[in-house]
């Protein structure tokens, strides 16, 4: 009876995992069980940036330095997105063209040599700290690992679905801002 009640449980659990959304998109999984991983020498996940990287102070883009990506990896992207903005997404730095050899960025502005900057929601070409009106924002900073050396004819208006079409890993931090 003990057998027949437990199976029973796990018959449930499995038919419930396999109704749950299966519209998943998937790309941290990788060869060894290895999870992409981006850390930043600034701020944890989850907790506040430091205003220096902000409006508020020097305004220059946070140390990010990412590790465990695929071996088929060919070169790397980035984009800071704050989705918390009045007008929904608004894109802090696009950059892609990054080249495999680079694995860490300093904080500063300077980008790697063959790197190319997108305009971003303030039509710049360059990274522009988080500066929200009011209350306190999420910045989505994602390292994309990509199977090619090199995109082209990249904008704004297409940044995302062509990285995320030659993703083949990525990795996520947030860091939070509420102007002081």
């Amino acid at each position: 009876m003990k057998k027949a009640a437990l199976l029973f449980i796990i018959l449930i659990f499995i038919q419930g995992c396999s109704n749950s959304n299966n519209n998943i998109k998937i790309t941290n999984i990788q060869e060894g069980g290895l999870k992409m991983k981006i850390i930043s020498s600034n701020f944890n996940n989850n907790e506040d940036i430091p205003s220096k990287f902000t409006c508020q102070g020097q305004n220059i883009r946070p140390n990010l330095k990412w590790s465990d990506f695929p071996n088929e990896t060919k070169s790397f992207a980035i984009s800071v997105i704050d989705p918390d903005a009045p007008v929904g997404n608004f894109v802090h730095w696009l950059i892609y063209n990054i080249p495999l050899s680079v694995t860490e960025l300093k904080e500063s502005l300077e980008i790697p040599e063959s790197s190319i900057e997108v305009t971003n929601g303030a039509g710049k070409k360059q990274f522009i700290g988080p500066c929200p009106p009011l209350g306190k924002h999420r910045y989505f900073f994602k390292v994309y690992a990509l199977s090619v050396k090199e995109l082209n004819n990249i904008n704004s208006n297409n940044f995302i679905e062509k990285v995320e079409e030659n993703s083949i890993a990525s990795a996520e931090i947030i860091g939070l801002y509420q102007k002081k």
